[in-house]
């Protein structure tokens, strides 16, 4: 029993304050479920609202956005997003056709991540600021883990189709976590473990970029840094000066760009568009050198239209179905774990 005091009495008597009355179990545990699933109380708006059609239009909005802003988008939104779009897709595009190769894909499909994401998250999406796309450590996992059962080099139809498959159930497990409200798991990640995590990975990364660097064709799917540095040292008879020169000039013009850019504002275009312009550059040098011819590896012919729907690629009848499964639920939950370090860093 607690009790309290009258600040405005003489006397300072004590009186008791009451006990609030027991709530039943399945009450408690309804208050409780809808503090836990729906915090922000998604459709308090719609029970004020006296027609259907009212209710209709604002449930809509909630869950495509776009309806919402897009009758409030003026000309002046649209010129500041021209000049973002253009400034991220200037690395977007490179770091597509990148994390591709990283996952031992064909470029084309990183070119589709670049685009088709942030397209579908202008629609039902509800943040500004958020960085839509692949990233390494997804692409990184995805080649280790599907590149133990099969081999992309001399497999590569039933490797793209077990990645497909392995993303395919990616956004089924993320769909699933939001329709279920359990995007709360995030607040038990622990912040200490993932930033760990993300620093060895990034790590990891960088010393696979060595391979193109190098100019190496087979190189371990190990992702332990002394299987990385003795796949490297091992194949010292292979290196390509050329690619190893293209590669460091290319970096050093970026690094450069990126420390300018931090000292004077006004260079901040040029670091925006380094990456686009040492795609262009590289692919002009590469093409009047004729480099490929000299040990420098390029991409190669893409194929032009459209792509068909990758539907019919999932490998739902493989033997190596579980293996997709599982490598798309990891990668479900490192997606989760590195949006929300991207979020909140």
């Amino acid at each position: 029993m607690g009790t309290a005091f009258d600040d405005t009495s003489r006397s300072r008597q004590p009186h008791r304050v009451a006990i609030p009355p027991a709530k039943p179990f399945l009450q408690t545990l309804k208050s409780n479920l809808k503090e836990t699933l729906f915090p922000d109380d998604p459709f308090r708006e719609l029970k004020k609202q006296p027609s259907a059609s009212r209710k209709l239009l604002l449930g809509l909005q909630y869950f495509i956005p776009i309806l919402e802003w897009a009758p409030r988008y003026t000309f002046a939104f649209f010129r500041a997003d021209l000049v973002a779009g253009i400034t991220i897709a200037s690395l977007a595009v490179p770091q597509g056709i990148s994390y591709a190769q990283l996952a031992s894909l064909p470029p084309i499909v990183g070119l589709y991540s670049s685009f088709v994401p942030p397209l579908v998250y202008a629609m039902l999406g509800s943040s500004r600021d958020v960085a839509v796309g692949t990233v390494a450590v997804a692409s990184l996992l995805i080649s280790t883990m599907l590149g133990k059962e099969v081999s992309p080099v001399e497999n590569p139809k039933l490797y793209f189709q077990l990645a497909v498959t392995a993303t395919f159930f990616a956004g089924v497990f993320e769909a699933s976590l939001g329709f279920l409200r359990l995007g709360f798991i995030v607040d038990f990640l622990s912040h200490a473990t993932i930033v760990g995590f993300m620093s060895g990975a990034a790590t990891v990364v960088c010393l696979q970029q060595l391979k193109g660097i190098l100019g190496l064709v087979h190189f371990t799917h190990e992702t332990d840094i002394v299987s990385v540095m003795r796949s490297i040292f091992t194949q010292t008879h292979q290196w390509r000066w050329e690619s190893g020169i293209l590669g460091c000039c290319f970096l050093f013009f970026l690094l450069t760009t990126r420390y300018f850019s931090k000292r004077k504002s006004y260079f901040f275009w040029i670091n925006a568009m380094a990456p686009l312009t040492s795609v262009v550059l590289g692919s002009v040098l590469v093409y009047f050198t004729h480099a490929e011819k000299h040990g420098v590896q390029v991409i190669g012919n893409l194929k032009k239209g459209l792509n068909p729907l990758s539907i019919t690629d999932l490998a739902f009848g493989s033997p190596h179905l579980m293996v997709a499964i599982k490598t798309g639920i990891i990668t479900g939950i490192i997606a989760l774990a590195v949006s929300n370090i991207l979020t909140f860093a």
